[in-house]
């Protein structure tokens, strides 16, 4: 049975980010209770419990001149949940494979609770729950979950749980493994919330606040928004690479326009001001032709990499300000220096 093609049967990832200790797992738990008056499977998916605590270990000294060794281990069983979960979306009677390993124990994981779920009273509705508790503390993290949601056309939805770092730090500490202090106040530095108005794959988010229990209205907010997702199943992915080309071609364009104009504005207030500053006529046309040949430069170098400055996400917007402004800025600091260098020489 695939269940994204199934007509009787509906799921929805559920992805529930935000600190360590913000309250993630025991929500997952309180959940439970009310997906139960739903008529939902609920199927949960804790990162922690999946991924062995060697995976976010010390660099070993062999491996100390390459540190990434170590994050590179950390992303691959996370891949591996996200590709264990897809086999399970696309046939969830699939035995796990024999060999084992990660993706093998997600499968094993997901089948006993669907088994475990189907020796329960028979729900109203046929409907499966993947609650993915993990800190999804990058954006990119979190894109990955709903390009698996866009490819088996399921729901998506993200919970946030805002907690005070002060809290967190509290709560870790009174745990029986808990997280050094400082990994919490990193990743502080580092979260990137759910932003709904720069991202429309984030349109269906829910902010909470777990600083206190979470109360009934949280709960009904909860699963108001998990319904619309069920509702609401992502649509797949069409094939638009051609018109997203022509899309990048003409951001691209607008880009390289604005920055050649705003240069150009620069130059000629340059030449103004050396101008009103007696600059002699023979530096004044040294210098208009240093100017020039760094606009040039500057420009040709935004055109060799113009695409690798834009973004090339179909889900995100195009900041094309912010591109232009990088250009402009480092075609300014060199501006500046000539332009000092050249008031500096004696006529």
């Amino acid at each position: 049975m695939n269940v994204a093609q199934d007509e009787s049967s509906q799921a929805c990832l559920c992805l529930l980010c935000g600190l360590p200790a913000a309250g993630k797992t025991t929500l997952v738990l309180e959940l439970s209770k009310y997906t139960t008056l739903r008529g939902w499977k609920t199927l949960p998916l804790t990162y922690d419990e999946l991924i062995p605590q060697d995976a976010f270990g010390e660099v070993s000294t062999d491996c100390a001149s390459h540190p990434l060794q170590t994050q590179t281990k950390w992303k691959q069983y996370r891949q591996d949940i996200l590709y264990g979960l897809g086999q399970f979306l696309q046939d969830p009677s699939q035995e796990p494979a024999a060999h084992g390993g990660i993706r093998s124990t997600v499968l094993s994981h997901l089948s006993m609770a669907l088994r475990s779920q189907a020796e329960s009273p028979s729900p109203s509705q046929n409907k499966l729950l993947f609650l993915l508790d993990d800190n999804f503390y990058y954006q990119s993290m979190r894109y990955e979950v709903f390009q698996l949601a866009r490819q088996y056309a399921v729901g998506f939805c993200q919970v946030y749980l805002q907690c005070t770092p002060e809290l967190c730090v509290s709560r870790n500490s009174s745990r029986a493994v808990p997280l050094p202090e400082l990994v919490i106040l990193d990743m502080l530095k580092r979260i990137e919330p759910p932003n709904p108005e720069k991202n429309s794959w984030e349109q269906n988010s829910l902010t909470l606040s777990s600083s206190e229990k979470l109360g009934n209205h949280d709960m009904q907010s909860l699963t108001n928004l998990i319904s619309y997702a069920f509702d609401n199943p992502v649509s797949p992915i069409i094939d638009d690479t051609e018109k997203r080309e022509m899309d990048r071609e003409s951001c691209a364009n607008s880009v390289l326009h604005q920055a050649d104009q705003t240069c150009r504005r620069l130059v000629s207030q340059a030449m103004r001001t050396a101008k009103e500053k007696n600059t002699s006529p023979e530096n004044l046309q040294s210098l208009a032709k240093q100017l020039n040949k760094l606009k040039m430069q500057v420009l040709q170098e935004l055109r060799n990499h113009i695409h690798q400055v834009l973004s090339i996400n179909p889900d995100e917007a195009i900041d094309v300000k912010r591109a232009v402004n990088h250009t402009v800025d480092i075609f300014k600091k060199q501006l500046d220096t000539i332009f000092e260098c050249s008031l500096a020489v004696k006529d």
